[in-house]
């Protein structure tokens, strides 16, 4: 007899989460709230890695991240901004993407000679400059796509019940110790395979102290 297949850890963890809050109430069960700081770093669609590594490449895991099937890459690439001006080893983080893009905190733009990067959520790359990314295979040009990612929080159903948000809503981040700092209109991301998750840039991560911060509050 074939034994049934085993469920993974998050899996049970949201189906437990669930069942104690719908049958004891919000207030029964309080998320673990994991706040990270994404460094610079790039997603590629399945042309652009063709073009940057050959065709049929394939991302090899260096690490895996926090969000259940997403990666960090072995992979980089050298980003070339106006005048020449470079970022190299700039990670790859998988799976990949249907539409390519960059993703880099404020400090990162002005040393790469970037005017006017938008602050954006992942994916809304309209409007945005572009830049040529050189791997060993080959050099792309992206017309658009160079974002600087807006802090954000991930969230399953239950998590968002939890806090009282919905998808596309906003929320504050408080961080409390020496470089005290509450940051507003950190959006909400909501989605069933998420874990929570806050995502905040190097240089915002740098402001609040986040590796000494022993005080994160998430707020409505």
């Amino acid at each position: 007899m074939a034994e049934p297949p085993l469920i993974s850890r998050p899996a049970v963890e949201e189906i437990v989460r669930r069942f104690v809050t719908e049958r004891l109430g919000r207030t029964a069960i309080a998320p673990t709230l994991v706040v990270d700081a994404s460094a610079r770093h790039m997603h590629l669609s399945r042309e652009h890695l063709d073009k940057l590594f050959g065709v049929g490449y394939q991302l090899t895991v260096h690490r895996p991240l926090y969000q259940p099937g997403h990666f960090a890459a072995k992979e980089t690439v050298t980003l070339i901004g106006p005048r020449s001006r470079l970022i190299s080893n700039l990670r790859i983080l998988g799976p990949l993407r249907g539409r390519s893009q960059v993703e880099l905190a404020f400090t990162d733009t002005i040393s790469l000679g970037l005017e006017n990067v938008p602050i954006r959520l992942s994916g809304d790359l309209n409007d945005t400059p572009g830049a040529f990314i050189m791997g060993p295979r080959g050099l792309i040009e992206l017309k658009d796509g160079v974002i600087r990612a807006a802090i954000h929080a991930h969230m399953n159903p239950s998590e968002a019940a939890y806090y009282g948000v919905k998808h596309g809503g906003e929320m504050k981040l408080r961080v409390g110790g020496a470089a005290a700092v509450t940051f507003e209109r950190v959006r909400v991301r909501v989605d069933p395979s998420t874990l929570l998750n806050v995502h905040m840039d190097t240089d915002e991560a740098n402001a609040c102290g986040l590796h000494l911060a022993t005080e994160i509050e998430l707020v409505k």
